[in-house]
């Protein structure tokens, strides 16, 4: 699994400067991201079932790997919108939770 937290300029890009990884399993997995700056950001991460560092897509650019947005942002024909998926973070922590959605089926864990 991999998260990372997006600037809006950066925000559906593959360069996100803050991010973290782990392990996916069932149920729920959870990546910590220690010192984020304050600011706007979105969340966006995917599972990369076969560990090649990206999203692999299918015909028309549908993801075949579990993707997911911070606020559980909707994929509705494109990627969300950058106002749906954003958030303020302060320096106090912060827990973000969203479900990832797979368009074609899992083939991992």
């Amino acid at each position: 699994m991999r998260v990372a937290l997006c600037p809006r300029a950066k925000f559906l890009s593959d360069d996100c400067p803050i991010h973290g990884e782990a392990h996916a399993h069932s149920g729920v997995t959870l990546i910590t991201i220690r010192d984020v700056p304050p600011g706007d950001y979105a969340a966006q991460a995917f599972h990369d079932e076969n560990s090649n560092g990206r999203v692999d897509r299918a015909l028309f650019g549908v993801p075949r790997e579990g993707v997911g947005f911070s606020r559980d942002a909707r994929i509705v024909l494109s990627p969300p919108k950058w106002g749906d998926a954003v958030f303020t973070h302060t320096t106090a922590p912060k827990n973000i939770r969203f479900s990832l959605r797979y368009f074609l089926g899992r083939s991992g864990p």
